[in-house]
């Protein structure tokens, strides 16, 4: 079923060295300490997407990858830039960032033709995929300063400069492994051939995260490398975990994966058992919050679940960020991760607006990639009991400050994605003649008015939170928007029809709340938009839900049934 995204963003390569050219400038200027290091792995981010997009601007005009003067120069201010987050990592981040002194114009000759297609560091934004990480790992390696690096495109761009700066090795190579998912190969250029293949005696470090279900780019590249003659054990893998490949990968592929070896240095070795103190998020949080009373407790992978009442909600652990409670000055605080660089600040000001307002708990700070929060204790909502006038009019002032006051820093999926995420999802799960009939209830969705803002995208009851006062708040308010699904911002309609399947609300009660919404923001929602929302939210719920269940959790499984269940009455009565 269609569940993820790929998060591309179509950008300007003018605004994007700009971006950078703000981030490190306030990187160099800051004083010593962790948020400095932030500014600078942030300003590093940044310049790998605006490498990535431009490399592969010229991918597509060549069809293959080379070795040209804007690949090296793009190279080499990334190597430049991850020696400065090296050493402020390596001082415990009290040295001051040194940068070669030409970087301005190394940044000014980062250019190409506009839009460039970025696309989203997933490790960075989800998964706790720290670059320093790549580094500690290299260190480790025991490879030379001869090791030639790859980084497989998008997130190996600035994952091999990691690499590449610990091992004293020269400006990496990225490549952009393409094809069927399962059997991805590089398309590589005479010239960059030459440049791989002309020391006999360097090792490769192939960079990348993941692997994912099949590993095949990371097999692709390797298999071009012993094809040009390179002998396998001068190959060196650099993933994000240390597991195996996944069920697509390919028999050859696998047994070569178990004999190489696979260097990593996960976030729990990194950040959570660091062994010194600058480098532990306990140090962190402390310098934030105050001395700690207790060890971190982690809630990740779904044991945040315990402290519901019977019964939880359901989860899946997979997709869930690495969170923590701790204990300061009396409090409980949520430590969540938030993505690195311009992710976490973005959500930082969302949180701190949502909390102004009185919608979701008070934020605290930023951590290196964690947001803190206050806890607020309270009971799940129970949609079923209190006054209902009361939980409409809430609802209508959270969806009106969502559109009123949240910026939209990425797009979401248009229409037609959805309708063809809603298609696909239906004809898997219901047949063949309930997607025709979808499908053909979905054919005008193109032209109905449709203007995204940045939803909620999680409307479900268990989200939202009373308190011992009686106030309704709105948790995990802040990452579903963003998440790594297809869905991303969405008209408002998306969220209210999320509310009125989560909430049960009645046809009364959602014509309400539409109404009150268009009278706070002046903003009508296009009633013939809402029909169409409906199907594509409940296919989507299914997808998400069914690819949980696959995890064994009969909750998730009943989700996935109920979703199902509701989709295959609405499309009968659509007939």
């Amino acid at each position: 079923m269609l569940v993820y995204g790929d998060g591309e963003l179509q950008a300007d390569p003018t605004e994007l060295r700009a971006a950078v050219l703000d981030a490190l400038s306030e990187g160099l200027a800051a004083p010593p300490g962790l948020a400095r290091h932030q500014r600078l792995v942030g300003a590093f981010i940044l310049a790998g997407e605006l490498a990535q997009g431009l490399a592969d601007a010229r991918f597509a005009h060549a069809g293959a990858d080379g070795w040209s003067s804007a690949d090296i120069t793009e190279s080499k201010f990334l190597l430049a830039l991850a020696k400065a987050v090296a050493l402020s990592w390596e001082s415990g981040f009290a040295a001051p960032p040194t940068l070669p002194s030409g970087w301005p114009e190394l940044l000014a000759a980062l250019a190409g033709p506009s839009p460039i297609t970025v696309r989203r560091p997933e490790g960075y934004a989800f998964y706790a995929l720290y670059p320093e990480a790549y580094y500690a790992a290299a260190k480790r390696s025991g490879l030379s300063s001869r090791t030639r690096i790859i980084g497989i495109r998008s997130i190996g761009t600035s994952l091999a400069a990691m690499v590449a700066a610990s091992l004293g090795a020269g400006p990496p190579i990225t490549l952009r492994p393409t094809g069927h998912p399962f059997e991805r190969r590089p398309e590589i250029s005479p010239e960059l051939a030459t440049h791989i293949l002309n020391d006999p005696e360097a090792d490769f470090a192939i960079v990348d995260e993941g692997p994912g279900l099949s590993g095949s780019s990371f097999g692709g590249v390797a298999d071009w490398l012993v094809e040009h003659g390179i002998d396998e054990e001068r190959l060196h893998f650099f993933p994000g975990h240390s597991g195996p490949l996944g069920p697509q990968a390919r028999p050859e592929h696998r047994a070569r994966w178990e004999r190489r070896p696979r260097h990593v240095v996960d976030f729990d070795a990194l950040i959570l058992h660091a062994g010194r103190p600058e480098h532990q998020l306990e140090s962190w949080l402390s310098d934030l919050l105050g001395p700690l009373q207790a060890p971190l407790e982690e809630i990740s992978g779904g044991a945040w679940r315990k402290l519901h009442p019977a019964p939880p909600p359901p989860a899946d652990g997979r997709l869930e960020r690495r969170k923590f409670f701790a204990h300061a000055d009396g409090q409980r605080f949520l430590v969540k991760f938030a993505g690195l660089g311009v992710d976490a600040e973005r959500k930082l000001v969302r949180a701190s607006k949502l909390a102004a307002a009185g919608f979701s708990p008070r934020p605290v700070g930023l951590c290196h990639g964690f947001l803190v929060e206050e806890w607020q204790e309270g009971t799940p909502l129970d949609s079923s009991t209190g006054d209902r006038a009361a939980l409409i009019e809430r609802l209508v002032d959270y969806i009106a400050f969502r559109i009123q006051h949240l910026p939209v820093y990425t797009p979401g999926a248009d229409p037609s994605a959805l309708a063809a995420m809603a298609v696909a999802n239906t004809r898997e799960a219901l047949g063949e003649s309930r997607a025709a009939g979808l499908e053909a209830a979905l054919a005008d969705i193109d032209h109905l008015p449709f203007h995204p803002v940045d939803t909620d995208n999680r409307m479900h009851a268990w989200e939202w939170l009373v308190t011992p006062n009686g106030r309704l708040l709105k948790t995990d308010a802040l990452d579903h928007s963003g998440a790594h699904d297809l869905i991303g911002p969405q008209d408002p309609a998306w969220d209210i029809i999320g509310a009125m399947v989560e909430l049960d609300l009645s046809s009364e009660e959602r014509d309400a709340l539409v109404q009150r919404i268009g009278q706070l923001t002046g903003r009508s929602i296009d009633h013939r938009l809402l029909q169409t929302m409906e199907p594509c939210y409940l296919a989507f719920q299914l997808g998400l839900w069914t690819f949980a269940a696959g995890t064994g959790d009969e909750l998730c499984n009943e989700q996935a049934g109920r979703y199902a269940r509701l989709l295959e009455e609405l499309i009968e009565m659509q007939r």
